[in-house]
């Protein structure tokens, strides 16, 4: 005893890393619980009211980064997230010479963090969450061995789960973006008024619907580092023929009336609404599940994998919603009409209620790419199976940057966004995965 608690203050004053606590190693166990948990939160997200696109992402991030944190003392030399995320300083440890059975400290952090970042789910899909972490052990059996789970083993390490969770969403509810359909958001929403002016965001058709979450970009995010991803901005506003401006909204008007059939196939492909999918956050975790299933991943492996591709996603959309309402730039179907053609609205879906640059979709997919790329490699070829169940059959990439390219162009397709607002979108996407991925779990 004395030795073990020697080496854990020898570890927390050389790094960040937990103290390991006694049993077989979180790696010893199959993804499996983290797969299912996903498999059934992300449709869950898409039937629950307010799971908007950043939303999600920040659902997500927390989901991913406590998996990690419920194990990480159960994986030799893996160093706990706290301490390098924005003003989290801690979370509760493993005891040492506890034993602990991993999945089960798994199983009960999700339980829990999906209870609490979901807790306007439809009823159905919270008797789902709590049928879901009772019958685990019968679901994996291979994980949920009873010799391995003694009574007293079983209740140490829900109780551990549930305390990591409890100590998570404490921190997340001071980020900004806990309670986001509570009175005081939504009259801080509603009094919001935006800038006006030559080249200002202004509501578009159909619905002239008023901004979504205009105070998203002021929340904390997870990377401190996130200050560090910069783009320029996009052409000087124009509206003389000629202009810089002005050829890419002839480009989009062009492109967005008459797409060709592959194009628009591409535009719906990527359209992810919120409501109708679990988002395009939900779209990249749904491809890491498969991924994970199908390499027949490790437990310690999947909560790596989804912690750094949660907080990508989740810090994409915080500094995706930043510059959209500081530069509040009109959409294309705005300046067409103004400029180009009075009567003119994009023909393969509507224009979503916030302003214009950069793209959301580029920056979210390029930062998935570029975490996905660091796990799988640049050249993994894949199939995205994402909208089977909505009758699309599934869709083969050659590599991550070939989806997160498709994603962001789809939008252009769709007359959405100019071309500026897509490339500069994806180079930003890029370098908050960059940032992910310098976070130091190892």
């Amino acid at each position: 005893m004395a030795a073990t608690l020697r080496a854990c203050l020898v570890a927390l004053l050389v790094a960040a890393a937990p103290c390991f606590a006694a049993g077989p190693e979180a790696n010893r166990y199959s993804a499996a619980v983290a797969t299912e948990w996903f498999r059934v939160v992300l449709p869950a997200i898409q039937q629950t009211p307010g799971q908007s696109p950043p939303v999600a992402a920040r659902t997500l991030a927390y989901l991913g980064l406590g998996l990690h944190e419920a194990i990480v003392a159960g994986i030799p030399q893996e160093r706990s997230l706290a301490g390098q995320l924005v003003e989290l300083e801690s979370l509760p440890p493993a005891q040492p010479d506890d034993t602990l059975h991993w999945p089960t400290v798994a199983n009960a952090t999700l339980a829990a963090l999906t209870a609490m970042l979901l807790p306007n789910a439809p009823a159905d899909w919270k008797a789902r969450f709590e049928t879901l972490e009772r019958s685990m052990p019968v679901l994996q059996p291979q994980d949920f061995d009873p010799a391995q789970r003694t009574p007293e083993v079983i209740v140490r390490s829900e109780t551990h789960g549930r305390l990591l969770a409890m100590a998570l969403m404490t921190w997340a509810r001071t980020d900004g973006g806990h309670d986001v359909l509570g009175a005081r958001r939504q009259r801080l929403d509603a009094n919001y008024v935006a800038p006006s002016g030559p080249g200002a965001w202004v509501p578009t058709p159909p619905r002239f619907a008023r901004p979504l979450l205009p105070h998203w970009g002021a929340n904390r995010p997870f990377l401190a580092t996130l200050e560090r991803c910069r783009i320029p901005g996009p052409p000087r506003y124009d509206e003389q023929p000629g202009s810089a401006f002005h050829r890419e909204a002839a480009e989009v008007l062009r492109v967005g009336t008459r797409p060709s059939e592959e194009e628009r196939r591409i535009a719906l492909y990527w359209a992810d609404d919120p409501g109708k999918t679990p988002t395009p956050a939900g779209h990249w975790n749904w491809i890491l599940t498969d991924l994970l299933r199908e390499r027949r991943a490790d437990l310690a492996s999947a909560a790596r994998q989804y912690a750094q591709l949660g907080i990508a996603m989740s810090d994409a959309f915080v500094a995706t919603w930043k510059i959209k309402f500081e530069l509040n730039l009109l959409r294309p179907v705005t300046y067409i009409q103004l400029t180009l053609d009075a009567n003119w609205v994009p023909p393969t879906m509507e224009t979503p209620p916030f302003p214009e640059y950069p793209s959301g979709h580029s920056v979210q997919s390029g930062a998935a790419a570029e975490v996905l790329e660091r796990f799988y490699g640049r050249d993994t070829a894949f199939e995205d199976r994402f909208h089977n169940d909505r009758g699309w059959g599934p869709q083969r990439f050659t590599s991550f940057a070939a989806a997160a390219q498709q994603a962001a162009v789809s939008r252009l397709y769709a007359g959405i966004h100019f071309r500026s607002a897509i490339e500069h979108g994806s180079t930003l996407g890029r370098c908050i995965g960059a940032q992910a991925l310098a976070l130091q779990t190892r």
